[in-house]
């Protein structure tokens, strides 16, 4: 793909929806590096208002849209790109999430991409290293979110091992600590839990084993704070003051009664959760010892958009990856490429697709759309869109894979339909008139460059398309002129006209 220069924003702003706090970071980008300028954070408790349901209740919500009108101050008028809302857990969990995102796009003026766990742990890993020093070694990184928990191995900026736990302070904590009363037999329940949650994890971190720990998130940073201030540590967090932070705490019995130096009001009711969980990481991962970094999920989307536009989109190395992985025939996957953009080229302005968003959408629907052959040749279109959508992969948002899953899946057979595409709302009809440029770029080279092919002229209407090639050229290509007559027909379904001569 084209690489593109990074664009004149006077500013730019990562917005993190977590499952506890909203936290905003206003940045200029000056000779290639990111220099803060405002960070602000609220506490929300979106996940709070998640009901057995999973959907999100109207107060919680309306905590969120308040927190981000304040928010919207600072960002109001900077341009498109220049923002990136990155939503968490509780909109991961959320059933009624849409609803929200609508509401936050007319206050905020940029969508909210909801990202997968592990893409959210990539993001925090980025965060992280890009505020700690480029020391040679692995580094475990932990972040102990609301409504999960991230678990990172890397070494300098590159990211070995991602995971993201179902266990945050908030969901303990209704859990376990609903009306702010603290056992030790409450407190147990809560670390059995989390330590059978690592469970799932913990042999494959200490294969990969780690020489630094470092926690990224507000509980811990609290819980450092605190051992700071009582004179229990320097700097890092230990299993010492762990242990005396949990004495201090269940002795207090209810969280309005926790009197620890260094401890906000405001982080009392979840500080239980968040100590379980803590202490239930130290005994799994056999940590000693654990620092706090300033960096977070914010600050790596903030580097992972300069990344975008500078020196490496991380999108790119991971379809390639997955076009190594199924095997996909890449020269084949690059004339289909070449052809989908020329074609872009003649009807952009015709169909409204001259974003340069539109452009990276249909040269990855290229790339990878055949990456379901790997599988089985029936319905490989099929395999392919649930590859897209379901896998793991880093630097999309999930409305970001489940768009390129539905050009994969409508690139042969019948084109996506209208209610199909419905939810993606203003994003519907350029998506379907990207899936037909796609559909006819793979039809031009059926024969998959065994054929020299003629150029073709094209000219598009709202609702029809024209191609043609050069006189005789189709009679003498039988072929081609079946392709081209069979996806006329599929093309009427969809309501549009095709016409090949």
């Amino acid at each position: 793909m084209v690489q593109r220069e990074w664009p004149d924003f006077p500013m730019v702003a990562a917005i993190d929806l977590g499952s506890n706090s909203f936290h905003m970071v206003l940045a200029k980008v000056d000779h290639g590096e990111i220099r803060i300028l405002e960070r602000l954070g609220e506490k929300v408790q979106l996940a709070a208002g998640l009901n057995e349901q999973g959907e999100l209740s109207e107060e919680s919500m309306q905590r969120g849209l308040d927190c981000l009108r304040r928010f919207a101050q600072l960002t109001n008028g900077l341009p498109d790109g220049a923002v990136r809302i990155v939503g968490t857990n509780a909109l991961r969990e959320a059933r009624n999430r849409s609803q929200f995102m609508r509401q936050v796009r007319q206050i905020i003026g940029h969508k909210v991409d909801v990202i997968s766990g592990r893409e959210e742990a990539r993001l925090i890993y980025l965060g992280v290293a890009h505020t700690q020093a480029d020391d040679a070694g692995k580094r475990l990184v932990v972040d102990i979110g609301g409504g999960s928990t991230e678990f990172i191995v890397g070494e300098r900026f590159e990211s070995i091992l991602r995971e993201s736990l179902q266990m945050g302070c908030v969901s303990f904590t209704r859990n376990y600590f609903a009306d702010g009363k603290i056992s030790a037999s409450r407190y147990a329940q809560a670390y059995t839990t989390a330590r059978l949650e690592l469970m799932n994890i913990e042999q494959a971190i200490h294969r990969i084993g780690w020489q630094e720990a470092v926690g990224a998130s507000g509980t811990i940073r609290t819980i450092s704070q605190c051992m700071q201030v009582a004179g229990r540590s320097e700097s890092n967090i230990t299993l010492e003051g762990l242990q005396w932070v949990k004495r201090k705490m269940i002795k207090a019995g209810h969280v309005d009664k926790i009197d620890i130096p260094g401890l906000k009001t405001d982080r009392r009711p979840i500080l239980p959760a968040g100590l379980a969980i803590l202490e239930a990481v130290f005994d799994a991962l056999g940590v000693q010892s654990m620092g706090h970094s300033d960096g977070a999920l914010r600050e790596g989307v903030l580097y992972d958009l300069l990344g975008r536009h500078q020196h490496e989109d991380v999108r790119e190395r991971t379809l390639s990856a997955l076009m190594e992985r199924c095997h996909v025939d890449v020269e084949q996957a690059t004339r289909v490429e070449r052809k989908a953009l020329s074609l872009l080229g003649k009807v952009a302005d015709a169909w409204d697709l001259s974003d340069a968003r539109h452009a990276d959408m249909l040269c990855r629907a290229a790339r990878v759309h055949e990456v379901g052959l790997d599988i089985a040749h029936n319905q490989y279109h099929k395999h392919g869109a649930y590859l897209i959508e379901h896998a793991d992969l880093a630097g999309f948002s999930r409305q970001e894979q489940q768009a390129l899953a539905q050009l994969v899946r409508g690139h042969r057979r019948n084109l996506p339909s209208i209610e199909r595409l419905a939810e993606f709302g203003e994003d519907a009809t350029p998506l379907l008139r990207l899936c037909m440029l796609l559909r006819l770029a793979i039809l031009y080279h059926h024969i998959r460059g065994n054929q020299a092919m003629p150029e073709l002229r094209v000219e598009a209407g709202h609702i029809h398309l024209q191609v043609q090639f050069p006189e005789g050229w189709l009679v003498a290509n039988p072929l081609t002129q079946a392709d081209f007559a069979l996806e006329a027909q599929f093309w009427l379904k969809a309501g549009y006209t095709l016409t090949a001569r």
